[in-house]
């Protein structure tokens, strides 16, 4: 591997990193907040990134639980997500880049990201119903605004992940017979 190429990799390496520690930061301030919230409501109002869901807190607290919930749970799928890259990006040897390590990791950010698009499509669709029960939800999209490019990017990451797994059988096989 050229220099160059080493250095771009190293790079995409502290990049990743930084990426996970900044997602692990929004998705524990969403989690503190909303452990915070359930004992005391009154700060509802005043939540991490604006977030101001009083209004459907008070008018349903299931609501208000269904729809934080979703948003921590996409928060931390994103964050292990990236976990699952950046080690992916450490660990990856670039002289035998076909290795079960590296599909394993490859399988599990297409399950991860696959996970993320599903787990916000259903939260944009169960937003849509509360907005026509009358909740206020516009400041929930930018939660989940990018469902279908995370499936679409699952099944990109999953067909690499494929040609990865026939790499290594083709790896194997050239190993035995030489």
């Amino acid at each position: 591997m050229s220099k160059n190429s080493n250095f771009v990799f190293k790079f995409l390496s502290v990049v990743a990193w930084v990426i996970f520690v900044g997602l692990c930061i929004e998705a524990g301030a969403l989690i503190v907040n909303f452990v915070y919230s359930l004992f005391k409501p009154e700060i509802i109002a005043y939540l991490y990134e604006k977030l101001d869901l009083s209004d459907m807190y008070s008018r349903s607290k299931w609501a208000y639980y269904g729809m934080y919930s979703f948003i921590m749970v996409i928060s931390v799928l994103k964050a292990y997500l990236f976990y699952i890259v950046s080690i992916l990006v450490t660990k990856l040897d670039m002289s035998k880049p076909f290795s079960s390590f590296v599909s394993k990791q490859i399988s599990l950010i297409s399950y991860f990201t696959f996970s993320i698009g599903i787990s916000s499509f259903i939260a944009r669709q169960t937003a849509k119903n509360l907005l026509h029960r009358g909740y206020e939800i516009d400041q929930l999209d930018k939660f989940w605004v990018d469902s279908e490019a995370f499936i679409l990017m699952a099944a990109v990451v999953y067909v690499i992940a494929t040609i990865f797994k026939k790499g290594i059988e083709l790896q194997n096989e050239q190993d035995l017979t030489v």
